[in-house]
């Protein structure tokens, strides 16, 4: 599986051609570490690797600005003291927030469902403009300081990628086309429900951002993602347009490699991105709670492949198991799937057809009896004619 960051490739692939010498070389660097890293996490994916239960405990540890993690020393633990590197205390309460969303919200003990250690590195690389979750750990980068700025400073960032972890956990979506596009979504969603869950924000009071704390003030954007409105997170010399589409008439067909971010990983996942801020929006109130558990249930039942029509199809389901068929939620999720572009196979909406006039609604009784006769005269002519033949 190939490295989980925060930063898609187009924008380090832009800000490689940037008119500044830094800004150019820092994005070049990051490019060629990035793709080492995923060599890396690819050859050891092939080898067994199993997570033991240690109660969610955390560690976080400084790379000084080296490249290895085996080299960074360990400088913040669950029993220590808390640390004069403002780093290393954001790294170890964000991952602390995460932990605490996912048991207290969702019941789920850590990453892995059963308390596993969550490992956390921080100052890696010189001015690396990343974050990202290698199947085991995170690591922030600190940002050039000319376009990003530490990347420990979004909460939303470290849910984001911690939750790569609960996906490789549940549904283990490979990060290809549609099903790594929802998996960069479940990213998404569930960086945002962190946010919001942790100051205590509804549906309609919060921003809806990916990453709009670890943009400089010199960049003119609001954040790497917007999940309201996709395509609207920049718009700036140095970032670009945002390409997400928020409708499957704009997918977005790229090829299946490293340069095309795996068939538009970070770029699709705008799509099902607004159909859950569609369905959180139409419902009101607490994000983290009913849609949130829907899609987190929808998430557990998937599987290795699962598309966006596949999952459309799944959170309906589970609206039904968890509301009630015909809820006011399993109605809603149909709704937002649809304004997406995504019709759920065998569901409604709460947009339903107008109500038949008591005229037509006779017309129609009459001529389902009708129908019905036929098929009793039918099924009376068949049985005469097993009669005949029985007594012949």
């Amino acid at each position: 599986m190939p490295l989980c960051c925060i930063v898609p490739p187009h924008i380090l692939e832009r800000l490689s051609q940037s008119s500044s010498p830094i800004v150019r070389q820092k994005a070049l660097e990051t490019l060629f570490n990035t793709y080492r890293l995923s060599g890396e996490r690819t050859i050891r994916a092939l080898s067994f690797a199993s997570t033991s239960p240690d109660s969610a405990r955390r560690s976080i540890y400084d790379c000084r600005n080296g490249v290895s993690l085996q080299r960074a020393r360990l400088v913040r633990t669950e029993d220590g003291p808390a640390s004069t590197d403002a780093s290393v205390n954001r790294a170890f309460d964000g991952l602390g927030s995460t932990r605490d969303f996912y048991r207290t919200v969702l019941e789920r003990d850590s990453i892995d469902g059963r308390g596993m250690r969550l490992n956390a590195y921080v100052h890696y690389d010189r001015d690396f403009q990343n974050a990202y979750w290698d199947g085991q750990q995170m690591v922030f980068g600190d940002g050039d300081g000319e376009v990003f700025v530490d990347f420990t400073k979004s909460l939303d960032v470290i849910a984001h990628e911690l939750t790569h972890g609960v996906t490789e956990f549940t549904a283990n979506l490979t990060y290809h086309n549609q099903p790594g596009a929802l998996n960069e979504s479940m990213s998404d969603v569930f960086g945002v429900l962190v946010k919001q869950w942790v100051g205590r924000q509804t549906a309609e009071q919060a921003d809806w951002l990916i990453g709009a704390d670890i943009l400089t003030p010199d960049i003119a954007g609001d954040a790497l993602r917007s999940m309201k409105a996709p395509g609207t997170a920049y718009d700036n010399d140095a970032l670009g347009k945002d390409p997400q589409p928020g409708h499957m008439n704009d997918y977005v067909e790229l090829p299946d490699t490293s340069r095309g971010d795996w068939g538009g990983v970070h770029i699709n996942s705008g799509i099902p991105n607004k159909a859950f801020y569609l369905l959180a929006s139409e419902l009101g109130g607490n994000a983290w709670e009913a849609p949130g558990h829907i899609w987190y249930e929808s998430l557990r039942a998937s599987s290795t492949d699962t598309n966006f029509q596949q999952f459309a199809d799944t959170t309906y389901a589970k609206a039904g198991q968890l509301y009630g068929a015909s809820s006011k939620q399993q109605r809603l999720v149909y709704d937002a799937w649809d304004g997406v572009g995504i019709r759920v196979t065998g569901g409604s909406g709460s947009k339903t057809a107008p109500t038949a006039e008591p005229e037509d609604t006779l017309q129609e009784l009459v001529r389902q009896v009708s129908r019905i006769g036929e098929q009793v005269e039918r099924l009376a002519a068949d049985v005469a004619d097993l009669k005949s033949a029985a007594n012949g």
